[in-house]
């Protein structure tokens, strides 16, 4: 006798099977969705994994001065009020089964939030990408919320808050919040949140869309009770009550990776996307071109010198579309604001201005400086990051 298994075809609101079984029995398979949502791409998040890492593998959050810093791609850490949140961020290698890396923070001091300081790490979402939950609407989806999460031994027993916020046409915000406790083994959280019928998620490109936070300290004002259903009631970011304090000692650490975000009243298995794929999507947010070997730089773009200003593009377009004209910065393989003549002379870009737009880098002009007709080499840089 042949036995089939089936795991998580119907999700929890569904009135019918996706197989059926006739008389004779046959089965017929009819697999629309899976947990109520898409079949593939269901994952809302970007480096989800943990994954890409252009920007380094070990950055540094310090002083109130510093409102947030970019680590994986797509992942940032964010602070409010006069705490420092003074943290060391790495992309670490220890990871759960069928993962290679996580997001890693730990303290470099301790701190007690007071009033209505805060530290977490988010990524925040265009809202273009979140039309297909039908907020606003009658059919608003449940989305689901699931992550890998694990301590160090000294903060083993923490509780911390996930929190997502969104914003709507008017830029209103809505959050919803549910507390987790982490242990020094790696665990995997799921949380459902239903739909928002009232109201919909901005169709943007910046900022004001959704995101997806987890919140480490909270000072005692913006501690409240979970928030299950989207509320109006609290704005801004907000921990659940009895909240630990990751910062009460420098040994704490937070591990987190395999974290996706989908439509649906079920978690999924995480999706892994394949890494050129992955790649590709963080390079909307940033990319660089720098690749140093044994110490030599190789250099990927090529200029020519139109008087002694302007910098003729020749090759530099990006790898792929960008969300908005992004920042760019020249490098001569290493050094910021240089490039490199045919003749092998570093050369310094006198107040240089690069125009950036979402395909591309368009010109460069300086002030002084270039040789008519001589051609340079560069690298770069381009951020285009929520």
């Amino acid at each position: 006798m042949s036995t089939l298994k089936v795991d998580a075809i119907r999700h929890n609101s569904a009135t019918s099977d996706a197989i059926t079984t006739a008389s004779d029995g046959t089965c017929t398979a009819r697999i629309t969705s899976v947990g109520g949502g898409q079949l593939s791409h269901r994952n809302v998040l970007i480096n989800g994994a943990m994954t890409i890492s252009q920007r380094g593998s070990t950055f540094s959050h310090v002083g109130s001065s510093n409102t947030n810093i970019l680590t994986m791609d797509r992942w940032k850490i964010r602070r409010s009020g006069s705490n420092d949140f003074d943290t060391t961020i790495t992309h670490s290698t220890d990871s759960p089964d069928g993962f290679l890396n996580s997001l890693k923070i730990t303290p470099d001091a301790t701190e007690t939030p007071t009033g209505t300081m805060n530290g977490l790490i988010e990524q925040q979402i265009e809202g273009q990408n979140l039309q297909h939950f039908a907020f606003g609407t009658s059919s608003a989806k449940s989305i689901t919320a699931s992550f890998y999460a694990k301590s160090g031994s000294q903060n083993n027993g923490h509780t911390y808050t996930l929190q997502l916020r969104k914003y709507d046409s008017s830029d209103n915000t809505r959050i919803v919040t549910k507390a987790f406790t982490v242990t020094s083994s790696w665990q995997r959280f799921t949380m459902t949140f239903p739909g928002d019928t009232s109201n919909d998620i901005k169709n943007s490109t910046d900022y004001t869309g959704f995101e997806f936070i987890f919140q480490l300290a909270t000072g005692p004002d913006d501690l409240v009770a979970e928030q299950p259903t989207w509320t109006s009631t609290y704005t801004n970011w907000r921990g659940v009550t009895g909240n630990s304090n990751f910062m009460d000692n420098t040994n704490n650490e937070f591990y987190v990776t395999g974290c996706q975000l989908e439509v649906g009243d079920t978690a999924t298995s995480f999706e892994h996307r394949r890494w050129n794929e992955e790649y590709l999507d963080c390079c909307r947010y940033y990319q660089s071109t720098i690749y140093v070997q044994s110490g030599n730089a190789y250099n990927v773009c090529a200029a020519r010198g139109i008087g002694s200003t302007v910098l003729q593009m020749s090759s530099a377009g990006f790898k792929t579309m960008m969300r908005s004209n992004p920042l760019v910065v020249i490098y001569n393989g290493t050094e910021a604001n240089k490039v490199r003549s045919s003749g092998g002379s570093n050369i310094t870009l006198n107040s240089p201005t690069v125009g950036g737009i979402p395909h591309g880098i368009n010109y460069v002009s300086v002030s002084s400086g270039l040789t008519n007709g001589e051609w340079y080499q560069f690298n770069y840089t381009a951020d285009a990051e929520i």
